[in-house]
């Protein structure tokens, strides 16, 4: 039967569109009060207006993962307006297209900022306030989701910093869901394919507007709302990691476990993407 999610809170970040903006509106409909963080307010707004517009309660908080207090006033503002929190999402980040050799400074640094340690510290953050909390339904005291990628388990090629940073997320969520699994705090990893969201238009404008890295074929790309809905199958029933394409998944398996040949099968792509 699973965890029933009815009236239980779930706090997410980056969810002014995307797989945040989808996930907020799937537990919406699956009985969940939502409270939605990000940096644009006008479309905060919008997602919250079409939550109430279906019936469900929303609430949300203008903030910046970067700024460390802000993962606090999120967490403060759902309790305010619900009195109680069961789930967090942390979903914000972003990507950027550069060689190892052509970061710089400064962009690793933020990068990290946003991507990692904002993630570890609403982790940590709400983790130690389930840990207080009375176990609901299904023994569950909380369930902290981190939105980490399907190019966790491999370097990419002109994407190692995003891809180091969601490696990080999926280390420390494997070990927190090792730790916290006898004490009834549940955490998953969500690991997507190419998503149809505003990442790819983000990533190349921060990039200079060139594309340089390997990325997910347009026809193979999922929309947010399969990963939402499988976030929701998640909450239900707790997994250690969420995965929407099992062919992917396979193939990152099989690269593990034959680093040469995925080696030069990236070598292969790079190739062809630098050709004229």
């Amino acid at each position: 039967m699973g965890i029933d999610l009815k009236s239980r809170t779930i706090a997410i970040t980056g969810a002014s569109s995307g797989i945040g903006k989808a996930t907020a509106i799937a537990c919406s409909r699956a009985g969940m009060r939502v409270i939605v963080g990000a940096r644009r307010e006008d479309e905060l707004k919008k997602v919250v207006e079409a939550i109430r517009a279906e019936g469900g309660d929303a609430a949300y908080v203008v903030m910046d993962v970067s700024n460390p207090k802000d993962n606090e006033r999120l967490v403060e503002a759902a309790m305010d307006h619900f009195g109680s929190l069961y789930s967090v999402f942390a979903n914000a980040g972003y990507g950027l297209e550069r060689s190892v050799l052509a970061y710089t400074d400064a962009e690793l640094d933020e990068m990290f900022r946003v991507n990692f340690w904002s993630c570890l510290q609403l982790m940590r953050l709400t983790g130690n306030m389930f840990l207080k909390q009375p176990p609901v339904n299904g023994g569950k005291r909380g369930h902290i989701l981190v939105c980490s990628s399907c190019v966790s388990k491999i370097g990419l090629p002109n994407y190692a910093a995003y891809s180091a940073t969601k490696s990080l997320q999926d280390h420390f969520a494997r070990a927190m869901r090792i730790e916290l699994a006898d004490q009834g705090v549940a955490v998953s990893s969500v690991h997507p394919i190419g998503t149809k969201t505003e990442f790819f238009d983000t990533a190349k404008r921060l990039s200079g507007g060139k594309r340089i890295s390997i990325q997910t074929p347009e026809r193979f790309k999922q929309p947010a709302e399969t990963v939402a809905n499988a976030i929701v199958r998640c909450l239900r029933k707790p997994k250690g990691e969420v995965w929407t394409s099992f062919p992917m998944r396979a193939m990152l398996a099989l690269g593990t476990a034959f680093p040469g040949l995925a080696d030069a099968m990236m070598l292969k792509r790079q190739r062809q993407l630098a050709e004229p």
